[in-house]
């Protein structure tokens, strides 16, 4: 009779959990905004505030480079040779051809750095939306789960009190269910919360702070898709680091920076090549035949400690720019065997989860409930399986964030 009630229970149980699932969960999804992530990157990628910052650089740059040639201005002169009247002149000083092709050259170094740096920034707003977009499709698997959870530990609650005035269970079975439904009540509220936040970092990438947003896809049932993808992408990595980050925008960054300061060099070098002074003046009585006197010079750099400072600053900004660019390859090579341990590790996990794990978390739970129907088993032993079942689902879920987390931050020093 003990077991019969206890049956009967666990079968109201289910149906108010399937009754509570249905309500708020429905309503909660009709107030939300779905978007799907492709969306979700094109958005951000025409609306974040560091593309437009990085369009203003290259802006700035083209604008400098049509500004390279740049002589001097020149001096216009009043002056009385003869004592008795002022004449007016003009001198104009300029530098040979290969300055100013030497200028265009570091203005042109100049755009590329700004083209690369705003690849670099496409690809960091890139990386920063998907995982937003994992955080939120994480948050909203993880609201899913734990309201399945928490509404059949309540109306497991529910079923306990009852049971406990008839009699039929004893104190501590009473205890141990009221502590496990309120723990996952208050996992499901932070859960929640979780979900809030990052369905406001979406928005706030996305220029719409304001809206509910939510993903298009459940995170859950994206782990056999995700394991093909990841194994395909593993097996078509190279082995050296070189060879897998040459496509890397960072790395194209630091090498386009020391292109640039090698340019500033020969810059530096051209200026120290002499330049012609041009001019006339009239430098004569009002009544001379030849009216106006042309003047002809050469500009001579003898101050040689400033060019010889300025061509050790423009080389000590080589060596600088090339020592970036080693350690650049140093960190990136060294996030990318982070990346790629942590992708073969979670590889090997969710292939467990998805052959072993989740189908025996079904299994316990459907054996579980049968047998403590049958009375083979207690009700802390129901309670104690139906955890480990949640657990493993959990894990697995955790797992799939995981790797879909390294293949995004592999793909990103990929430069993909």
């Amino acid at each position: 009779m003990k077991y019969l009630t206890m049956r009967s229970a666990v079968s109201s149980v289910l149906v108010l959990a399937w009754l509570l699932l249905l309500g708020p969960g429905r309503e909660a999804a009709r107030a939300q905004t779905p978007i799907r992530l492709d969306s979700a990157e094109a958005q951000s990628l025409r609306r974040h505030p560091r593309l437009r910052q990085a369009e203003r650089e290259i802006e700035e740059q083209r604008a400098l480079k049509r500004g390279s040639f740049a002589p001097a201005n020149p001096d216009f002169l009043f002056s009385a040779p003869t004592g008795e009247r002022w004449a007016p002149g003009v001198v104009q000083t300029i530098d040979l051809p290969n300055v100013y092709r030497r200028q265009r050259q570091v203005a042109q170094a100049g755009v590329s750095l700004a083209e690369r740096n705003r690849e670099v920034s496409r690809a960091t707003v890139l990386r920063d939306t998907r995982l937003a977009y994992l955080n939120l499709q994480f948050a909203e698997a993880q609201v899913r789960q734990l309201t399945y959870q928490d509404s059949l530990f309540r109306a497991l609650r529910l079923a306990t009190e009852r049971l406990f005035a008839a009699g039929e269970v004893t104190s501590l079975q009473r205890i141990s269910t009221d502590a496990e439904a309120r723990q996952v009540t208050v996992q499901l509220q932070q859960a929640t919360e979780d979900q809030r936040a990052a369905q406001r970092r979406l928005g706030l990438l996305l220029g719409r702070p304001d809206e509910a947003l939510a993903t298009s896809t459940d995170l859950r049932r994206s782990g056999p898709e995700l394991a093909q993808a990841g194994g395909t992408l593993l097996g078509s990595l190279p082995a050296a680091d070189s060879a897998a980050l040459v496509r890397s925008p960072t790395l194209a960054a630091a090498q386009q920076n020391v292109a640039l300061s090698q340019s500033g060099i020969s810059l530096v070098r051209a200026r120290r090549t002499p330049a012609l002074t041009l001019g006339y003046q009239n430098q004569a009585f009002e009544n001379s035949q030849i009216k106006y006197r042309f003047q002809f010079g050469v500009s001579v750099p003898i101050w040689f400690w400033t060019y010889r400072s300025q061509l050790q600053a423009a080389t000590a900004r080589s060596q600088a720019a090339g020592y970036q660019l080693q350690t650049q390859r140093l960190e990136l090579g060294t996030q990318y065997q982070q990346a790629l341990a942590d992708t073969r590790k979670f590889s090997a996990s969710l292939g467990y989860y998805e052959q072993t794990g989740v189908p025996q978390s079904r299994a316990i739970i459907s054996q579980s409930q049968r047998l403590f129907k049958a009375g083979e088993i207690s009700y802390l032993v129901l309670i104690q399986s139906l955890n480990q079942a949640f657990t493993i689902q959990n894990t697995y879920l955790t797992t799939i964030r995981d790797y879909r987390q390294a293949l995004i931050e592999l793909n990103y020093l990929r430069g993909e």
